[in-house]
C-alpha cells in the first residue's frame, strides 16, 4: 500500500496555527503576560448527545489532529498578520519559537463512543492546550459526524457498494475530510480526487448527464465512454428516457463490448422511482444475458432511503451518496466540547444550573465492560489514579485488557441514586497514548485498518443500540471517587459564592 502520510496535513501546513478562533489567541496572550502560560493543564474532548437520533458515534479525525499538532507553528506570515491585528510584540516573539510539546491520550480512531465520556485528553502547558481547542473541535466533531452517518448507511446496505459522491454539495474544503470520514464509517470509494490522493482512498466515478447531452445521440455517447473506459464503464441511463432509450442503448453497447472481449460494469439510475426502475432494469438486462451488469443508484439517498429501497427488494448493487453524507443531514454538527479539567496541578470544573453540563474534573480515563458474549455492556469514566491498581495486558496497542476492574460499580453521571454493578464483566481501558511531548507515539493506522476496526466494534454493540427507531441509551457511568470529587468542587465554589 502506498504511504500517504507525507500528504495528510498538506492543506493545513501553512495555516495550522491560525486554524483557530481569535479568543484562543487573546487568552494565550493573557496567560503569557500574566506569566502562567507554562502552568500544567489538561483539557478533555467529549460530546453531549448522539446525532441522527442514533445510539452511538464513530470516533474519527484523530490522525488528522495528530498530524496538525506535530507540525504546529507560527510562520513569518502568521506573525506579521497577528502584529497587524494588535498582538503584543513580546508575545509574538514567543510565538515565533512556539511548538506544540503537549501529550495526548485518546480512544483509538474508529472506536464506538458515547455521550459524557472523555474521548480524548490533551495535557501540557496552559497556553498550548488552550490554543489548539478550535482545531481539535473542528476536525473531530465533523469527521465523527460524517463517519457515524456513513456507518448507519453501511449497516443497512450490507455488502452492497457505497460510494461518496458528496464533494459538490459539501461545505467548502470540508468535503476533503468528509470523504476520509466516509471511508472510516464503511464506504468503499469516493469521487473526490483530492481526498483519494491525500489519504490513499479508492477513487470511483461514472458519468454526468452533460456527457450524454454533448453528443448528437445517447448511443453515440455510450459508445464513446465505453471505448475510453472498457474495464470500468458505468453508463448513466436516465438522461432522456430510462426504459425506452437509456437501458436499451446500454444493452446494445454491452453486447458490442462483449464482442471485443470486454464487459460493461454497470448502469446508473439517478431519478424517478428507483425501486421500480431497478427491478425493470434488472429484468431487461437479465433477459439479454447480462446478469453480470451491476445497477447503481444515486439521487438524494440516505440511510432511510437505502433501507426503504432494499425493503422493496430493489436489485441495486451500488449506492452513490452525496448531500446527506457530507453535510451530516439532518443534524449538521456534533456537539463536541473541549473543557478544562485540571490546571496548576488542581482539578477544575465548569458549574452549570443544568447538572448534565457540569464538567467532570481531573485526569480521567475510560473503561469498557463486556459481557460473557463479548458484547459491550457499559462504559465507566474514572480518575486515572484509580486505574493504577489494575494490571493490563502487555503491548502498546489500545484498547488494553485489564486483569481486573479498578471499580466494582459505577453510578449514573447525573442521577446519583442509580448504580450498576460491574463485578461480573470483563474490562478494558479505552485510552492509550497517541502523542508524547509533541511527537506522535501511537500506531499510525491506515484508513482501511480504522474502517475494519469500526466494523469489528459495531459487531460488539448489541442491536438495540443500533436500531434507527428509539435505540436504547448505552450506559455510561462514573466512579464513586470521581463523583465525590465533582461534588466537593461544586460545594467549594458554592461556598465561595455565598
Amino acid at each position: 500500500m502506498t504511504d500517504h502520510s507525507h500528504l495528510r496535513s498538506r492543506l493545513l501546513e501553512r495555516q495550522a496555527a491560525l486554524y483557530t478562533d481569535k479568543y484562543e489567541l487573546t487568552m494565550a496572550e493573557a496567560y503569557f503576560r500574566e506569566d502562567v502560560h507554562e502552568a500544567p493543564a489538561c483539557f478533555d474532548y467529549s460530546f453531549r448527545s448522539n446525532p441522527f437520533d442514533s445510539g452511538f458515534v464513530v470516533f474519527a479525525g484523530l490522525q488528522d489532529v495528530l498530524d496538525v499538532l506535530a507540525e504546529y507553528r507560527f510562520d513569518e506570515y502568521d506573525i506579521a498578520f497577528l502584529a497587524n491585528d494588535g498582538f503584543d510584540e513580546r508575545f509574538l516573539r514567543y510565538l515565533e519559537e512556539f511548538r506544540f510539546r503537549g501529550s495526548v491520550r485518546s480512544m483509538r480512531e474508529g472506536e464506538i463512543v458515547f455521550p459524557v465520556e472523555t474521548v480524548l485528553r490533551v495535557t501540557g502547558t496552559l497556553l498550548e492546550t488552550q490554543i489548539v481547542e478550535t482545531m481539535i473541535l473542528n476536525i473531530l466533531n465533523f469527521q465523527s459526524l460524517v463517519a457515524t452517518k456513513a456507518a448507519r448507511m453501511r449497516m443497512v446496505a450490507g455488502e452492497r457498494g457505497l460510494s461518496d459522491f458528496g464533494l459538490r454539495r459539501a461545505h467548502g474544503l470540508g468535503g476533503i475530510s468528509a470523504s476520509r470520514a466516509a471511508i472510516i464509517g464503511g464506504f468503499d470509494s469516493t469521487s473526490n480526487m483530492v481526498s483519494a490522493e491525500r489519504y490513499g482512498l479508492l477513487a470511483a466515478g461514472t458519468m454526468a448527464h452533460s456527457f450524454v447531452q454533448s453528443y448528437n445521440d445517447e448511443l453515440q455517447a455510450f459508445r464513446a465512454f465505453a471505448r475510453t473506459l472498457p474495464d470500468s464503464c458505468i453508463l448513466l441511463v436516465d438522461t432522456y428516457d430510462t426504459l425506452r432509450s437509456g437501458i436499451p442503448n446500454a444493452i446494445r453497447v454491452a453486447k458490442e463490448m462483449e464482442e471485443r472481449g470486454e464487459r460493461l460494469r454497470g448502469i446508473r439510475l439517478d431519478s424517478g422511482d428507483l425501486a421500480w426502475l431497478a427491478r425493470r432494469a434488472r429484468k431487461m438486462l437479465d433477459d439479454e444475458g447480462l446478469e453480470y451488469v451491476k445497477i447503481a443508484a444515486s439521487n438524494q439517498l440516505d440511510e432511510h432511503v437505502i433501507r426503504s429501497l432494499l425493503q422493496q427488494d430493489a436489485p441495486i448493487d451500488l449506492f452513490g451518496v452525496g448531500t446527506s453524507l457530507v453535510t451530516g443531514d439532518p443534524d449538521g454538527a456534533l456537539d463536541g466540547v473541549y473543557k478544562l479539567s485540571a490546571a496548576h496541578g488542581q482539578p477544575r470544573l465548569k458549574i452549570s444550573e443544568t447538572r448534565a453540563k457540569i464538567t467532570l474534573p481531573g485526569h480521567k480515563t475510560v473503561l469498557r465492560y463486556t459481557n460473557g458474549r463479548n458484547m459491550f455492556e457499559a462504559d465507566a469514566v474514572i480518575l486515572e489514579a484509580e486505574r493504577r491498581g489494575s494490571i493490563g495486558s502487555s503491548g502498546t496497542d489500545h484498547p488494553q485488557a485489564l486483569e481486573s476492574s479498578p471499580i466494582e460499580e459505577m453510578e449514573h453521571p447525573f442521577e446519583e441514586e442509580k448504580h450498576k454493578s460491574l463485578r461480573q464483566y470483563s474490562c478494558e481501558e479505552l485510552h492509550g497514548e497517541v502523542m508524547r511531548d509533541g511527537k506522535i507515539s501511537g500506531q499510525d493506522y491506515s484508513i482501511e485498518d480504522i474502517a475494519d476496526y469500526v466494523h469489528s466494534r459495531l459487531a460488539q454493540l448489541p442491536i438495540e443500540y443500533k436500531r434507527f427507531e428509539n435505540p436504547h441509551v448505552y450506559k455510561v457511568g462514573i466512579s464513586a471517587e470521581l463523583s465525590d470529587l465533582r461534588t466537593t468542587l461544586v460545594e467549594q465554589h458554592q461556598e465561595k459564592a455565598s
